[in-house]
């Protein structure tokens, strides 16, 4: 299935997208794609879709998961990337927060930050908890994923590495977090592992990976942080970005008001944000 949210910032509603490419109304069934609901996705897809509700229009869409309690970042996790960086492979995965408030639907603006001049862009696998993980093993991982989605995750490279602290406030601004346009289950996605995936800047391609040069997969991610602390259906893991970035380009590249970002995973869907200035 896809998933969705639809609706005003702060009034989505949850829906699907069915054979015909139409959106469906779920909120007759749900109250929304959050929580628990997210423990029994397998339940909506016994609905006769045919049934619910049609959605005129094209419909702003929300982020594609309401609720999340952690939005998790795996930084350096493509080699190629980290050598554009300038940084080594990490020996264990690079674990960051993203503040939840930066969560975003899909084609809303990019707000660059008043006192920003390296805003930069990040197309990444999203992937998201369905059912609580705690201590688990590598091989059971995959069954505590409810979905996976495209995530850009915006980063302010001066706030992120050329100031005191962590690489939070770097990573947390309002809109740096763009997510969706569907939560597609697992049954969709027959291999994590090898999602073609891109992003352009006003039309000129940045980044052109795969999952596959992924350093740590997703089923080593989520177990692995599951040592650490319970993951939580709705949790947001965003599994790292393959090379490209602004940053890493000689010389560097960053985003400015007025250019339009777009970027997509093979089956997840695409994403289009224009930068306004904040």
């Amino acid at each position: 299935m896809k998933l969705l949210r639809y609706g005003p910032r702060g009034q989505e509603k949850p829906g699907l997208i069915d054979a015909n490419g139409t959106i469906r109304d779920l909120s007759g069934v749900i109250p929304d794609l959050a929580g628990d609901v997210l423990t029994r996705l397998p339940d909506l897809a016994k609905l006769d879709t045919s049934k619910l509700p049609e959605v005129p229009g094209t419909p702003r869409l929300g982020a594609c998961v309401a609720g999340t309690g952690k939005f998790i970042c795996i930084g350096l996790n493509y080699a190629d990337h980290a050598a554009e960086s300038g940084l080594q492979v990490p020996p264990e995965p690079v674990i960051f927060m993203k503040a939840t408030s930066a969560i975003c639907g899909p084609n809303d603006p990019i707000l660059i930050p008043r006192t920003s001049q390296k805003t930069d862009w990040e197309v990444e696998l999203g992937v998201v908890i369905g059912k609580p993980a705690k201590y688990i093993t590598e091989a059971e991982a995959l069954s505590h994923i409810a979905g996976y989605c495209v995530i850009n995750d915006v980063s302010e490279r001066a706030f992120q590495t050329e100031r005191a602290g962590q690489w939070t406030k770097g990573k947390s601004c309002d809109n740096f977090g763009q997510t969706g346009p569907w939560l597609v289950t697992p049954d969709e996605v027959a291999d994590p592992q090898n999602l073609p995936m891109w992003l352009t800047v006003n039309g000129q391609t940045m980044q052109n990976g795969s999952t596959r040069t992924m350093v740590y997969g997703v089923a080593h991610i989520v177990a692995y942080l599951s040592q650490f602390f319970t993951l939580h259906p709705g949790d947001i893991i965003s599994t790292g970005t393959p090379p490209g970035v602004g940053m890493g380009m000689k010389p560097p590249r960053f985003l400015k008001a007025g250019d339009v970002v777009e970027l997509g995973i093979e089956g997840l869907g695409t994403q289009k944000q224009t930068c306004v200035q904040d």
